[in-house]
């Protein structure tokens, strides 16, 4: 049995305990036990319990943690004052780094295990959403797709968001190639419509008045 690693001083209780949860996900995947986390974080399991009520209640806070700090990433890669196609690669390169990093987390949020009614592989679900409607807000306001710009939007920021999921979770189990190779397979399927389309002019917010537009003061009345 591992020894458990040492807490940060000053560091909140449940968060040592999450970052125990983390370490046991990434050395024995999904299927953890509520035993081994206890453990790691030098526990009884009634401890972790109080804490988290049951072994749900774990994985909805570490989901909480990582797709948090997901939807960060992604919403700041989406705001880079980067050229399109750059951007492209940028905010897709930040998705699979950050499954890469946590392979085991993030199955653990994506793939159910044999026989689990809790759904617990459906947990990424709720991000996914929200990054799907990042990007649509991203290409309505980057991109001139003329008069079907909100059906266009709509659509490729739910498509795009389902196709570099499938792609970076065949990606992560089977490694065919560098990362940097497959950000850049993902960026030529999506890079026609998008490398034809026109920019949004930035939106310029109108001068101040100067002092040479101030109105002339009025002629006194003739008496």
């Amino acid at each position: 049995m591992s020894t458990p690693a040492a807490a940060p001083a000053g560091e909140p209780r449940r968060e040592q305990l999450l970052n125990a949860a983390d370490r046991v996900v990434q050395r024995e995947g999904p299927g953890a036990s509520m035993n081994a986390i206890a453990a790691e974080a030098g526990i009884t399991k009634p401890i972790l319990y109080r804490h988290f009520g049951d072994r749900n209640g774990l994985i909805a806070a570490l989901t909480e943690r990582h797709t948090a700090g997901l939807l960060e990433t992604v919403r700041a890669a989406l705001s880079e004052p980067l050229e399109r196609r750059d951007q492209v690669e940028h905010v897709i390169d930040t998705y699979l780094a950050a499954i890469e990093s946590r392979p085991q987390v993030y199955r653990l949020l994506t793939h159910p295990e044999p026989g689990d009614p809790t759904g617990a592989g459906n947990a990424l679900a709720p991000a996914l959403k929200q990054i799907a409607e990042e990007i649509t807000r991203a290409v309505q306001t980057q991109v001139d797709l003329g008069a079907d710009t909100p059906l266009l939007s709509e659509a490729w920021g739910r498509a795009i968001t389902g196709m570099v999921l499938a792609a970076g979770d065949w990606w992560l189990d089977q490694r065919p190639c560098p990362r940097p190779r497959m950000v850049q397979a993902l960026a030529d399927l999506l890079w026609g419509r998008l490398a034809a389309a026109a920019a949004l002019p930035p939106v310029v917010a109108p001068p101040a008045p100067g002092p040479e537009d101030a109105a002339e003061p009025a002629a006194p009345e003739e008496t």
